[in-house]
């Protein structure tokens, strides 16, 4: 199904199907929901005032992906050159959270793969989040970054041993 971007029709068809996609992309680059949804709404918002044809729906989702992707590490970048002492606050270890053992444990859990993705290289961590947390097969990753199949197989695995060698020694001095 051919897709016109400022067809209103279109719009909502794309809109219902990828929001959800790109909105866990966004999230996941930024880690802030707000930040996420504007985001995502500007990706939108572009996508119906730039009125371009794509031959699927899936063509168009890419397309945001891409988009999405682009400008959620536009906020990270710009966020960390105006306020690179707040940046140095969020890595600090959070407060334990006082409602059982479990909860401070998934926490802490949390806020270490948090911050190994963060540290992860742009190039990795970007088929890391898409893989992960978009829910995307490598051959969409493949299609959104322009490059190959096998390249994005090659830099999951990456990012996965780099993650796995840090959360390794996140351990260690955790105790």
């Amino acid at each position: 199904m051919e897709v016109h971007s400022s067809d209103s029709k279109s719009f909502r068809s794309v809109y219902e199907q990828v929001f959800p996609v790109v909105m866990r992309v966004a999230y996941h680059i930024t880690y802030n929901m707000d930040v996420s949804e504007d985001i995502c709404q500007e990706a939108f918002i572009r996508f119906y005032e730039k009125g371009i044809d794509f031959q699927s729906v899936d063509e168009a989702k890419y397309w945001l992906i891409r988009v999405v992707k682009n400008m959620s590490i536009n906020v990270i970048k710009r966020k960390a050159r105006e306020d690179a002492t707040v940046e140095r606050l969020k890595k600090a270890p959070s407060l334990p959270i006082l409602n059982g053992e479990q909860a401070l444990i998934g926490d802490e859990t949390r806020a270490m793969v948090r911050s190994a993705v963060e540290r992860l290289p742009e190039k990795l961590k970007s088929v890391l989040v898409l893989k992960e947390y978009a829910d995307l097969n490598y051959k969409q990753i493949a299609g959104i970054l322009r490059i190959s199949e096998s390249n994005v197989k090659v830099r999951v695995h990456r990012a996965r041993k780099i993650m796995e060698s840090m959360l390794d020694r996140e351990e260690m001095h955790v105790s």
